[in-house]
């Protein structure tokens, strides 16, 4: 298949077929990862940031009351003697 390269303003863009698209799993994205390797632009699903959901997790176990201490609070010995 060859499809056309145009142009938009300085740049250069192509209109891949939603069918190619769907094949590579790019369908859903609004956002891919582009990279040239030897002479093909290659386009592919972006990583998922570090971390992601975390904040949303810790929200959840905050919320079911399973964020409390499991030692308690507790000082070291010389800690009396520290001036702050």
């Amino acid at each position: 298949m060859q499809i056309a390269i145009r142009s938009i303003g300085n740049s250069k863009g192509v209109v891949i077929p939603k069918a190619m698209l769907a094949q590579a799993g790019l369908d859903g994205e609004s956002v891919a990862a582009v990279a040239v390797e030897g002479s093909s632009i290659v386009l592919r699903k972006p990583a998922k940031p570090v971390r992601e959901g975390w904040a949303q997790a810790a929200q959840s176990i905050a919320a079911a009351g399973g964020d409390a201490l499991l030692m308690g609070e507790f000082g070291n010995l010389a800690d009396a003697e520290m001036v702050w």
